[in-house]
């Protein structure tokens, strides 16, 4: 049984998104790409489940209380592209099932996209299901990243 979490055109980044259910990027995310913490043409890309509610103040992944990952698939985001284009910079990634195997998983229910290989694992975003989700053993849930908008844009 697959449970979609997010339609495609709830996955970009714009100024003038509000919707809790579209992706909201970490504050502290602008500062760290600036500084070079993130290379996200080549850095591993990862998802962290939680339940512990958005805050400004979240930077970096052990800002987080994560569930346990007992019985569940990788988490880790295969990027798809990561260019610019007359000056406008677009991160694409691809879809993530993500399987309960041997058990069932624990509730969670926001998916943060953090940096694996930046220095303090440094979050970037988060999409807020909207209610916790729990995957019993032998469930998915698909993250449907946007492939044509791209997660996020930079202009």
């Amino acid at each position: 049984m697959e449970t979609a979490l997010y339609q495609a055109q709830e996955l970009v980044i714009t100024p003038n998104q509000s919707s809790m259910s579209s992706f909201v990027k970490v504050p502290a995310f602008v500062e760290a790409l600036a500084e070079g913490k993130h290379n996200l043409g080549s850095d591993q890309i990862k998802v962290a489940l939680t339940n512990t509610a958005p805050n400004a103040s979240h930077a970096v992944l052990a800002d987080l209380t994560q569930i346990a990952y007992t019985n569940l698939s990788a988490r880790d985001v295969t990027t798809t592209t990561s260019a610019q284009t007359g000056g406008t910079y677009k991160l694409v990634l691809a879809d993530l099932t993500l399987e309960a195997a041997g058990g069932a998983v624990a509730a969670f229910r926001y998916v943060y996209l953090y940096n694996d290989d930046a220095p303090s694992d440094e979050l970037i975003g988060y999409y807020d299901r909207g209610s916790a989700l729990t995957l019993a053993d032998g469930e998915t849930v698909l993250i449907d990243f946007d492939d044509a908008g791209g997660v996020l844009t930079v202009v």
